[in-house]
């Protein structure tokens, strides 16, 4: 009971969505990895996998080895694709990343960005990273490693408790000075429930999650993205993790699944 009236009470006070670009076009991690979607876009203090890179590089300390990620939008292609996909390594205190977000549609212009991102865990509960970004242009007949339009981000990542993180990014956007968005999120731990909670600024936008194990490896999931509501499921077994992702938006239901392999 407590948690349904939780779930009221945040959806009322979410705040309409201003920006009418699709939500991937500026270099901000929204939509990217199935799991952070249908959690409500709420992963800045949870950002254990290898999406890590996009939305908060501090995380990426949190696993040792290699990590592989893709995602794709799988059903309604027809207003957009979206196929994000990247790598990370961590190797005892450091981590390193590699990410690419693209998308593809009638009306999408800028959406294709490069990720390079570093990690370091300065103290067992306290990690710190950033991550530059560079636009790519499109229909090119050569790889773009780098681009164009620099920009950046910069994460921190606090473990108050071992059942709870506290996590913050300072986004700069290309062609901007200083910082355009910050946004901060917290993440609750208990047993097999996960809650999670972001918000940013300067337009206070809010996104919510909730995550559930029923048994392991299982995980269903619940999320708001400013207004937006997500559901999703997904299956964590050692080396691999499948996760799907369901979110309403404003002219379509997009389905998206995403695909970790871990070595």
């Amino acid at each position: 009971m407590f948690y349904i009236k939780l779930l009221v009470l945040l959806s009322s006070f979410t705040a309409p969505e201003e920006n009418k670009k699709m939500l991937f076009e500026d270099a901000y991690p929204l939509l990217v990895g199935s799991r952070a979607i249908s959690m409500g876009n709420a992963y800045t203090a949870v950002s254990d996998d290898a999406t890590a890179g996009f939305w908060n590089p501090a995380g990426l300390i949190q696993s040792q080895g290699v990590k592989i990620f893709g995602m794709n939008k799988f059903y309604d292609r027809h207003d957009y694709a979206f196929d994000p996909k990247g790598i990370s390594y961590g190797y005892r205190s450091f981590a390193v990343f590699w990410g690419n977000k693209i998308a593809l549609g009638n009306n999408i212009k800028d959406a294709d960005y490069n990720y390079y991102s570093l990690a370091h865990q300065i103290h067992s509960h306290f990690a710190v990273g950033g991550s530059i970004k560079f636009k790519r242009k499109r229909f090119v007949n050569f790889y773009q490693f780098f681009g164009y339009d620099p920009s950046y981000d910069l994460a921190i990542l606090i473990k108050l408790k071992s059942w709870i993180k506290v996590g913050m990014v300072a986004q700069n956007f290309p062609d901007k000075n200083g910082i355009q968005v910050l946004t901060g999120g917290i993440a609750y731990q208990h047993n097999n429930f996960l809650f999670s909670l972001d918000t940013s600024l300067p337009k206070k936008n809010l996104y919510f999650g909730f995550e559930w194990a029923p048994i392991p490896s299982v995980h269903m999931r619940l999320g708001n993205s400013n207004q937006k509501w997500a559901v999703g499921a997904g299956y964590d077994r050692k080396q691999i993790a499948i996760d799907y992702a369901w979110i309403s938006e404003e002219k379509t239901k997009s389905h998206f699944i995403t695909a970790e392999i871990r070595i």
